[in-house]
């Protein structure tokens, strides 16, 4: 959470909203462990990272669609038993759930 702080400040001082993503559970192989954090501006600008790399674009776009409302804020999960885990990129075999939730003051 300390490596995404100053680009929360950044960001909300220029008036952007900001959604949060963060690792709340790894079954198996997962990437990250949980508190690894991610957050994204409207703007579609990121800092930090839940995965590494391989589900990054999936979870960019969840925590949009938290920031314009069409999807409330909750649990996501991305797994080798989900379809669309490899879609994804999500191929070392776990399950990772992640929080997702616009940081409003």
């Amino acid at each position: 959470m300390k490596e995404v702080l100053a680009d929360i400040d950044r960001w909300r001082a220029a008036g952007q909203r900001v959604a949060m993503a963060r690792v709340v559970d790894v079954a198996g192989s997962g990437p990250r462990d949980p508190g690894a954090t991610m957050v994204v501006n409207e703007a579609g600008e990121v800092a930090g990272s839940v995965s590494g790399g391989c589900v990054e674009a999936a979870v960019v776009a969840e925590a949009l669609a938290v920031l314009c409302g069409e999807r409330e804020r909750g649990i996501i999960s991305f797994g080798f038993s989900d379809e669309d885990a490899y879609a994804v990129g999500l191929t070392c075999g776990g399950t990772v759930r992640l929080f997702v939730e616009p940081l409003d003051w």
